[in-house]
C-alpha cells in the first residue's frame, strides 16, 4: 500500500494510557441537576477531566475496527512488530500466524457497550444514534436532536459545555459539516435532510471550531452559508496551507478541506495523498485552536467508515478505520501531557452494512492480506474508470486489466494464487460489467438488488469477490442493529465500563461535568 510504515506504527503503539480518576455507576435517570455520582463518592470538580474528546466512528461496530486490528495483524512482518501483546497460532498446516495488533483505543482503561435502537427501529440512523450520544435522548431515525413530534428540542452536550462552563467547542468531521452525525451537536431539525437550516444552526452554534468536510446546500433564502459565517465572525479556509496557518488567536474557524471528493467530503484514506491532511491533521489544529485554562470539548467523526461499509468496500472500511485511529492517537498524545485534566471516548453511533469476518467459501480460513491490493475506493474507481468505460464501450478485458492493477484480481494466473478469479466469479463480472454500461433504463429485480445494492454493478462486485477472496463479507447495504463499543481512557473512564443504552453515553458525561439537565 502507499501508505507509510510509520503510519501503520503509529496505529499500533500502545496508547499511554491515563489513570482513571474515579470508580462509579453513573446514574440513568435525570431527575436531579446535581450530579448524584460525584456527591455521593464525595467528588469535586478537580476529579472531572478538563478536556473531552469523543471519537464516533459512523457505521463502526466490533467487525469494523476488528478488522482493521486483523488486517495489521495479517500484514505485520518484522518490520512491523510491536510490544504490543498479541496472540500467536498454528494453523491447520502448522504454520504460525501473527494475531492482531491492537488500534491504539483498543487497550484504553475501560471498555463498555451500548445498545443503538432508536424510537422505531433496531437498524437506525445516524441522525437518531447521534441524538442520542449527544443529548441522552431517543427519536425518530431521521431526527435531529428534536422529540417524535418534531417539536420539543433537545440541548446537546456540546451546547450545554459551551453555556454552562464556557468551554470551548470544536466539532471535526471527514464528511459533510453538516450531515447528520456532527450535527448532532449543534442543530435541531425534525429532518436530517434540512442542510441549509443545519447549515444556519452551525453558524449560530457560535462553536470555535469546524473542519473537515464541505457544507452540503450552501445557498438557501438568507444567503449563501460561507459568506453568512463570515458576517457571524468565523474565518473560513478552503486551502491547506489557509489551514495550516490558523492557530489560537483566531478565535472563531470553519477549515474546508481542499481535496474534496465524493459528495464534497474528504477522501477516503485509500485515496488521500500522503500531502494532504488526514483526519488526524484536522484533530492537532483542533486542540492548538481550542486550548484555554477552561476546558474544552471536540468531537471527531470517522464519517466515511459508514459510507464504505454501505458500499460494502471492505478496502476502505479498514483503511478509514485506521485513519481514525490516528486522529485517535493525537488525542492520546496530548493525554500524555495532561493525564490529570483528560478524558477520550471512542464509540461509534451504529454499524452499517453487516460486516462479519469469515467467509463460506473460505470456512475457518482468512487472507486478510489480500485487502493490500486495493488501491483505490470503490468511489474513486467508479468516478476514474466505471463512468468511461461506458462512453468509451471499454471491453471486458481491457477494463478487466485496470481491475488487475487497482485490485489485484485477475483472469489468469497460477492456481495456488488466491487472487486468480475462478468461473463462476468471472460470470459474476462479466453479468455486472454488462448491466453497468447498458444504455437502458434498467428497474433492479430483487435478485439484482441483492447483489448490487444502489451501487454500480461492476464496482461493488469487485469489492465484494475481493472481500470474500480475504475472508470478509457483509450482509446489507444499510445499518444493522449490533450494538457498538464504547472505549474510554483518562480521568473518570470508569464509568464507561458495562452494557448499557447509547443514552448513557451522555447521561454519564453530563454527569461527571455535573451539567444541568
Amino acid at each position: 500500500m502507499k501508505k507509510t510504515i510509520a503510519l501503520l506504527l503509529s496505529l499500533t503503539t500502545a496508547a499511554g494510557a491515563a489513570v482513571c480518576g474515579f470508580s462509579a455507576n453513573a446514574a440513568s435517570e435525570k431527575d436531579s441537576t446535581i450530579s448524584p455520582v460525584l456527591v455521593n463518592n464525595n467528588l469535586n470538580q478537580q476529579d472531572a477531566p478538563k478536556y473531552v474528546f469523543m471519537f464516533i466512528g459512523d457505521g463502526m461496530s466490533y467487525p469494523q475496527f476488528q478488522a482493521a486490528s486483523d488486517y495489521l495483524g495479517a500484514i505485520a512482518d518484522g518490520d512491523y512488530e510491536q510490544a504490543l501483546p498479541s496472540v500467536s497460532y498454528a494453523d491447520r498446516n502448522g504454520a504460525i500466524l501473527n494475531g492482531p495488533k491492537e488500534l491504539c483505543f483498543m487497550n484504553f482503561e475501560a471498555a463498555g457497550s451500548a445498545v443503538t435502537y432508536d424510537a422505531c427501529s433496531f437498524a437506525p440512523d445516524s441522525a437518531s444514534t447521534a441524538t442520542s450520544i449527544a443529548t441522552g435522548e431517543k427519536t425518530y431515525s431521521g431526527m435531529i436532536n428534536v422529540d417524535i413530534t418534531g417539536k420539543e428540542e433537545f440541548e446537546t452536550i456540546a451546547e450545554k459545555l459551551h453555556s454552562q462552563k464556557d468551554w470551548k467547542v470544536g466539532i471535526i468531521s471527514s464528511v459533510n459539516l453538516n450531515h447528520a452525525t456532527p450535527a448532532a451537536f449543534y442543530a435541531h431539525q425534525a429532518s436530517r435532510n434540512d442542510y441549509y437550516e443545519i447549515g444556519l444552526e452551525l453558524i449560530e452554534s457560535d462553536f470555535e471550531y469546524f473542519a473537515g468536510g464541505a457544507l452540503k446546500s450552501v445557498d438557501g433564502d438568507e444567503g449563501n452559508l460561507y459568506e453568512l459565517a463570515e458576517d457571524a465572525g468565523y474565518k473560513v479556509t478552503y486551502t491547506q496551507e489557509d489551514a495550516e496557518k490558523i492557530d489560537r488567536f483566531d478565535e472563531k474557524v470553519i477549515l474546508i478541506d481542499e481535496h474534496l471528493a465524493d459528495s464534497d467530503a474528504m477522501e477516503y484514506e485509500l485515496d488521500r495523498d500522503e500531502d494532504n491532511w488526514a483526519l488526524a491533521d484536522y484533530v492537532a489544529k483542533g486542540i492548538e485552536v481550542l486550548d484555554n485554562d477552561k476546558g474544552f470539548f471536540m468531537m471527531c467523526e470517522g464519517g466515511k467508515i459508514d459510507w464504505a461499509c454501505h458500499a460494502n468496500d471492505a478496502g476502505s472500511t479498514v483503511f478509514d478505520t485506521l485513519a481514525l485511529a490516528d486522529a485517535v492517537q493525537v488525542a492520546v498524545d496530548f493525554a500524555e501531557e495532561h493525564p490529570d485534566e483528560t478524558l477520550i471516548i471512542v464509540t461509534g453511533d451504529h454499524e452499517t452494512g453487516g460486516l462479519t469476518i469469515g467467509f463460506a467459501g473460505t470456512d475457518y480460513d482468512t487472507y486478510l492480506d489480500c485487502l493490500t491490493n486495493q488501491k483505490i475506493s470503490y468511489a474513486q474507481f467508479d468516478e476514474q474508470y466505471v463512468a468511461s468505460y461506458k462512453e468509451n464501450r471499454t471491453s471486458f478485458e481491457d477494463a478487466m486489466a485496470n481491475v488487475e492493477e487497482l485490485f489485484g484480481l485477475k483472469l489468469e494466473g497460477d492456481d495456488d494464487d488466491r487472487l486468480v478469479l475462478t468461473d463462476y466469479e468471472v460470470q459474476r463480472l462479466k453479468d455486472a460489467y454488462e448491466l453497468a454500461i447498458s444504455d437502458d433504463e434498467i428497474e433492479y429485480t430483487e435478485e439484482q438488488y441483492v447483489l448490487y445494492g444502489t451501487y454500480n454493478p461492476f464496482s461493488v462486485t469487485i469489492t465484494h469477490i475481493l472481500n470474500n477472496k480475504a475472508g470478509i463479507d457483509f450482509t446489507s447495504y444499510s445499518h444493522t442493529g449490533l450494538p457498538v463499543a464504547v472505549f474510554a481512557d483518562g480521568v473518570g473512564c470508569e464509568v464507561f465500563n458495562g452494557y448499557y443504552d447509547n443514552t448513557d453515553i451522555f447521561n454519564k458525561l453530563a454527569t461527571m461535568l455535573d451539567l444541568k439537565y
